[in-house]
């Protein structure tokens, strides 16, 4: 009997902002592969009220059914699970569709808005749930104090109130702890944000898995520009640091720096960069563009000033061979060190002369390449990650004496080739 999971999560693509969500969709396509089916349930509301776009219905894919739950007032509806760390307009829904025997694990993944931490609590399946954020640790979920910088202790009242969140009710009760019980693994991306949990007194072990992408062919891609330029990706937010790499292109004439990603900070980017034409904005960008522009560029730059939970756009780049000069912040370090694939800076010096050295060697970058591709495969693609995901389901049903089930994620978990 194949395997039955369930993913529940705030956001899933095309209803997503960040990484996360495109994270979440290759894990549910690499089990559907696998034969496994895969129930996602999402409350539409939340990305319908962050972005102010209506929901859109997600391609039909094989093993891949998705439940969109939405609500005829969204805005109290997600206030309300906001303040009260558990489902309200959703509840009985939720209660119905995770109830008793309906599937053999449950995922939970960016419950903030759909009924964590108490929807953790609902039917009996093995449960797992994965940080992709800080939100187990932080009310604004990034770690980030009073919008300004890095959080080195808790004041979470007023960083809540200067993020323009409302103060949220639940974190003053036992609410976490209590319902925390019901879950039988927690999982974090990295080796640093499972510290940071526990610096921040998150109550639980966790494990360490991170992201994985699927392997990407050979072919070569077209090169997108003439020019040498250096890469950067992610949504446009002051967190990400770009405001430290856009001035220093005054420096570098002969080469360009081409952002991809659009965001609320984007405006303020693009007058820093108004008087410098070797400063490209794209805006969104198609997956096939995107490969292009890492396979040519000479190094994707990656300056985010916040405690990322792992970091999906770094692995991409190694993916397609191409360097990371990234900031020596988060879990940044441990991914350019184990790839040995990259440099890592911390000062506006440093930055400049890691972007010197890409420039001035391209037999040094054809190394890097290299390496990157060999570590990608390695330690973060599907078939180098899955294996361990499987590995930590099995170990959990075990655990908790489920030995029929972890007999069946044991043959689920037999290599089938890799498209």
């Amino acid at each position: 009997m194949s395997l039955r999971v369930a993913h529940v999560t705030t956001f899933y693509p095309p209803h997503n902002f960040g990484g996360d969500g495109i994270g979440i969709q290759r894990l549910v396509r690499a089990l559907a592969r696998r034969g496994i089916h895969n129930t996602v349930i999402l409350d539409t509301d939340a990305f319908a009220q962050l972005s102010g776009r209506s929901p859109e219905a997600a391609p039909a894919e094989p093993n891949v059914e998705i439940v969109s739950l939405s609500s005829s007032t969204p805005r109290l509806s997600l206030l309300a699970v906001q303040q009260l760390g558990r489902p309200v307009a959703h509840a009985a829904r939720l209660r119905e569709l995770l109830g008793d025997g309906h599937f053999d694990v449950v995922h939970f993944h960016n419950v903030s808005l759909i009924g964590g931490p108490a929807v953790w609590s609902y039917g009996d399946a093995l449960k797992l749930d994965f940080a992709h954020e800080h939100w187990l640790v932080c009310p604004s979920n990034v770690l980030w104090r009073h919008g300004r910088e890095l959080c080195t202790g808790r004041e979470c009242l007023r960083c809540q109130l200067n993020h323009r969140r409302p103060p949220q009710l639940w974190r003053h009760t036992p609410l976490l702890e209590r319902h925390g019980r019901a879950i039988d693994a927690f999982v974090a991306m990295s080796e640093f944000s499972r510290a940071k949990h526990r610096e921040f007194g998150f109550p639980f072990e966790m494990e360490v898995l991170p992201y994985f992408l699927p392997e990407e062919d050979a072919a070569p891609k077209p090169r997108p520009r003439t020019r040498p330029f250096f890469l950067f990706v992610g949504r446009l937010e002051r967190i990400k640091g770009l405001d430290d790499v856009i001035p220093l292109l005054r420096e570098f004439p002969e080469a360009d720096l081409v952002v991809a990603g659009t965001g609320e900070h984007e405006r303020a980017l693009r007058e820093l960069g108004r008087d410098l034409p070797n400063v490209h904005f794209l805006g969104r960008v198609s997956e096939s563009d995107l490969r292009a522009l890492y396979a040519h560029c000479e190094a994707l730059v990656v300056p985010s000033i916040c405690f990322e939970t792992f970091g999906i756009i770094l692995i991409e780049a190694f993916r397609a061979g191409a360097p990371v000069i990234a900031r020596r912040l988060g879990p940044f370090p441990e991914i350019v060190e184990a790839s040995g694939a990259g440099e890592l800076f911390a000062t506006a010096d440093e930055l400049r002369a890691a972007l010197r050295r890409c420039l001035a060697d391209p037999g040094r970058r054809a190394g890097l390449s290299a390496a990157g591709r060999a570590a990608f495969s390695e330690h973060w693609s599907e078939r180098a990650v899955l294996p361990r995901y499987f590995d930590l389901l099995a170990r959990t049903a075990r655990r908790r004496g489920r030995l029929e089930l972890a007999e069946r994620i044991e043959v689920a978990a037999r290599p089938v080739p890799i498209r």
